[in-house]
């Protein structure tokens, strides 16, 4: 499976796709049907929390995509589009940072090792 292609792309790819998992089901329960609130204010807050991190989750969802796209086509650009967007939807929501710095580092060192690869094998 991994022949000719980045370990750690595959790497940054899994735990992209687990945090974008995570984060789709976190906020899709605050501002979605399972909760529900007889308080207008509540829901209003929980609107406008779901807004503001709606960008950070796309992007994060784009990446995740790209990642394991990049990694099943041996692609090292994808890979590095990869890292890059991680690093946007870090910057994006600053709170949750800390989750995405893996997958930026093993996107960064999974797109160096995938070129690595490309140009041992041609």
């Amino acid at each position: 499976m991994f022949t000719g292609r980045s370990k750690a792309a595959f790497i940054a790819a899994l735990l992209g796709t687990a945090y974008a998992i995570y984060s789709i089901t976190y906020w899709a329960g605050v501002g979605g049907s399972t909760q529900t609130t007889t308080d207008s204010a509540e829901a209003i807050g929980a609107g406008i929390a779901t807004l503001l991190v709606l960008p950070h989750v796309i992007v994060t969802v784009l990446a995740a995509l790209f990642g394991v796209i990049g990694f099943f086509n041996r692609s090292a650009g994808l890979t590095l589009t990869s890292a890059i967007l991680y690093s946007v939807a870090a910057v994006l929501f600053f709170v949750y940072a800390v989750f995405l710095v893996p997958s930026i580092v093993l996107g960064f060192v999974g797109y160096v090792n995938q070129k690595k690869l490309k140009k041992a094998s041609d």
